[in-house]
């Protein structure tokens, strides 16, 4: 391969604006990345925190105890976790106050549940827009810079009274360096958020049976 068509080469050999439109790519392309290892570093976390809480929810424990546990001061509760904190907390304030209708009981532990659900599908859903966006725009980024680019050497080859392969190559592969970039910053972000975006939706459906569960189970405590 010649030296001269090395990618190096080319892209310091590139015009201004399309250097511009390659370093907008990478520095897209680190961000994307950076946010996909954090986020699949929180949505494991998120489901093993769910699929334990599950387990311990359901083993018949005595909820008062699970509460203090979650609520002591050297745990921090996450997730699903947050969400029964403030429904179990929510629905006892509730209940230690008298002549509160149990229905009343029930909805205001509903309430702060759906609240909680919300931010914690909200901090899960952060950054998701961002790599859509690399996704989505990246490739017309990309091809913004090589049409920029192939014009640029279009206009040189005008002064050129014999053009040859030699003196056409160097300049379109400047160009088409800018839309093998905006794939290479489009493809990972768009795996990654449709990856994710699953997780979400199998997440806020588990958190919104377990709402729907345990009003079940606080409407037959408020009522016995």
């Amino acid at each position: 391969m010649n030296s001269d068509l090395s990618i190096f080469h080319l892209i310091s050999q590139a015009g201004l604006v399309v250097q511009l439109v390659m370093l907008l790519l990478l520095l897209a392309s680190i961000i994307s990345w950076t946010y996909i290892f954090a986020k699949y570093k929180e949505f494991k976390q998120a489901i093993a925190v769910t699929d334990e809480f599950e387990d311990e929810f359901w083993s018949g424990r005595e909820l008062s105890i699970l509460y203090k546990k979650l609520t002591a001061g050297e745990f921090e509760a996450e997730g699903i976790e947050k969400i029964f904190v403030a429904g179990y907390r929510e629905f006892s304030r509730m209940r230690s106050k008298e002549g509160v209708d149990p229905a009343v009981q029930v909805e205001s532990a509903h309430r702060a549940m759906r609240i909680e659900l919300s931010r914690e599908l909200d901090k899960l859903d952060e950054r998701l827009p961002f790599l859509a966006t690399v996704g989505s725009i990246s490739p017309y980024i990309g091809l913004f810079g090589t049409v920029w680019g192939i014009m640029n050497s279009f206009q040189m080859l005008g002064n050129v009274k014999q053009a040859t392969m030699a003196d056409v190559a160097p300049g379109i592969s400047e160009a088409l360096i800018a839309t093998a970039m905006g794939l290479f910053a489009a493809i990972p972000a768009v795996i990654a958020y449709n990856q994710f975006a699953t997780r979400l939706d199998r997440l806020s459906g588990r958190y919104e049976l377990f709402v729907d569960e345990f009003v079940v189970f606080l409407q037959r405590q408020a009522h016995s």
